[in-house]
């Protein structure tokens, strides 16, 4: 069953969606590697949707496979494809123009976080809601972490009681998204990290364990345990 998405809802999600995730080995993109039968991106794209403020999603697909991730995503929800570029901050940027106009909360998603919770989704769209320019879900850091050197030797230990290991759906308001893009000089993998060069205050809120970026073979078996631990 196809889900409907608020039309008085009044966040877009933009879900760059075209990288081939080489550390998941070879095969397909990224986002379309199966995750329980299912390809990354629909549990995404599920789950986005069960978010009631949000009313738009838009997806930037490998330029190859737009028709086909079309296809896909009809049984899940009403949602925008469009290309991809060649470069994560290229995707965003293409998606960002498909936002219909009015919507002025926008959230960037990564579909590898495939099983992020709804209510990170709403957390986020609120504290923008709430006159945050940006917003960002993260989890406090739980390891030691060292600085090193070039030869591996430790420098240092960092206080990871200042640390934050962030997540996605990051929030923005629309201009602030769109200044920060047209801006850009460098290719960065977090838009945060493109607001932050314009001097623009990120705020944190609490993120979620299941909110995990599968990259690796091993992220997928704990996924795939996680999906199971739920039902």
């Amino acid at each position: 069953m196809t889900a409907q998405l608020n039309p008085r809802g009044d966040v877009a999600v933009l879900v760059p969606a075209a990288g081939a995730g080489v550390r998941l080995g070879p095969g397909r993109p990224k986002a379309l590697r199966l995750l329980a039968g299912e390809p990354l991106l629909v549990h995404a794209v599920r789950r986005l949707a069960a978010a009631p403020s949000v009313h738009t999603i838009v997806v930037a697909a490998p330029a190859a496979e737009v028709a086909a991730v079309r296809d896909l995503l009809a049984p899940v929800a009403p949602v925008t494809v469009v290309p991809g570029g060649a470069e994560r901050q290229a995707s965003v940027a293409a998606a960002l123009a498909a936002v219909p106009a009015g919507l002025e909360i926008v959230l960037v998603h990564d579909a590898a976080r495939a099983l992020t919770p709804p209510e990170v989704v709403e957390s986020v769209a609120a504290t923008v809601r709430a006159g945050h320019d940006a917003v960002i879900p993260v989890l406090p850091v739980v390891d030691t972490i060292k600085e090193v050197d070039a030869g591996e030797v430790v420098l240092g230990t960092v206080d990871r009681a200042t640390l934050r290991a962030v997540q996605t759906p990051q929030g923005f308001r629309r201009a602030v998204l769109s200044a920060a893009h047209a801006a850009a000089v460098d290719a960065l993998t977090d838009d945060a990290g493109l607001v932050e060069k314009q001097g623009v205050a990120v705020r944190c809120v609490p993120g979620s364990e299941y909110a995990l970026k599968i990259t690796r073979p091993f992220d997928l078996a704990l996924a795939e345990h996680l999906l199971t631990s739920e039902s």
